[in-house]
């Protein structure tokens, strides 16, 4: 939306009443916005070009208040015209720089990313875990455990360790694990998990007739360690900060959000296409197209370890958040753990 669409004054006025809105979390008044903007108009004609961006949807009137409040249309042409990021505080990059060592693991990273996010954005972080198509398959060891339990260490890319117990339909010894390790190693090493999952199960469907039970047993164990079913997609951070201040209106949407975090799938589909998108990725109320997030936004860049893109991050909070800040926090972080994972 260009700034042409609303006249100079207008835009003035939608400003200051976002800002105000968003410090204060209250609906503006006319005389408000005439002492704030300091434009040298009558209250009248206040009212009247408050009036017509009303009509044209950038704000609207609670029914219990005189005054206005930014509808999501409003935000987005702030967001899009008007508003002026603030570079990220000294402070904030000394402490992102500090939590995002490359010494650190890829899941340590992604979990520091998420916590880091939260802590200096005062929102809910989150971070998509690197998904398997971009993590190369190093080695694999299977422990054996009590009963039909066996610990899976995978070794992915130079150095993620990724620890797992898997439950078999029989116990095995030692010496068959070790073995059964011995063959995927030979066989996969070097290749991306996902294909590797993708191969082990073609094989099992198609030469199940031509394999012995020793390869057999290898490769249900290398699939039940490589099964993402149960493992996490993202890991969120912060959910606390979303419940500070909130009415009682917005804790059943809250419930709702919190439901959404659980059962993954909007928010899945949702950052998978901030995944393919270049940048900060903003995407206010409705403009998600999911309907809990109608009083939230999400704010997300892709990160990468210098070759391809891994996954996402990004901050959710209500629309009533201060963009001009946490712009800069997810665009900073995503750089910055991408640097770390291409180190």
């Amino acid at each position: 939306m260009a700034t042409s669409d609303i006249s100079e004054r207008a835009g003035i006025l939608l400003k200051t009443l976002v800002e105000h809105h968003i410090r204060d979390g209250q609906p503006v008044g006319s005389s408000t916005l005439r002492e704030a903007a300091g434009l040298p108009v009558s209250a009248a004609t206040i009212r009247n070009v408050m009036s017509d961006l009303e009509e044209r949807g950038f704000v609207h009137s609670p029914h219990t208040s005189a005054g206005r409040v930014p509808t999501a249309m409003g935000y987005r042409l702030f967001v899009d015209t008007l508003l002026q990021v603030q570079p990220l505080e000294s402070e904030a990059v000394s402490v992102l720089r500090s939590g995002l060592n490359p010494d650190k693991s890829a899941s340590e990273l992604v979990q520091s990313a998420s916590s880091l996010l939260s802590s200096i954005s005062a929102q809910a972080g989150l971070v998509t875990v690197p998904r398997q198509d971009a993590q190369d398959l190093r080695q694999v060891e299977f422990l054996p455990l009590s009963g039909d339990r066996v610990l899976v260490i995978l070794v992915v890319n130079e150095r993620e360790v990724q620890n797992r117990i898997i439950h078999t339909q029989r116990p095995f010894t030692e010496e068959q694990l070790r073995a059964a390790a011995a063959m995927i190693n030979q066989r996969f090493a070097g290749m991306p998990l996902g294909l590797v999952q993708e191969r082990i199960v073609r094989e099992m469907r198609d030469a199940r007739s031509q394999i012995d039970s020793y390869m057999e047993d290898a490769l249900d164990l290398a699939n039940k360690a490589l099964d993402r079913e149960d493992s996490e997609d993202y890991v969120v951070a912060g959910e606390s900060h979303l419940l500070e201040g909130a009415t009682a209106e917005e804790m059943d949407k809250l419930r709702d959000l919190f439901d959404s975090f659980e059962q993954k799938r909007d928010l899945l589909h949702l950052l998978d296409r901030c995944t393919r998108a270049d940048g900060v990725q903003i995407f206010i109320g409705e403009e998600s197209g999911y309907e809990v997030f109608g009083d939230y936004s999400v704010i997300t860049a892709p990160y990468n370890d210098g070759t391809s893109t891994l996954g996402v991050l990004g901050v959710i909070g209500p629309t009533r958040m201060a963009y001009e800040r946490v712009i800069p926090i997810v665009d900073v972080t995503a750089k910055m753990l991408s640097a770390a994972l291409s180190n």
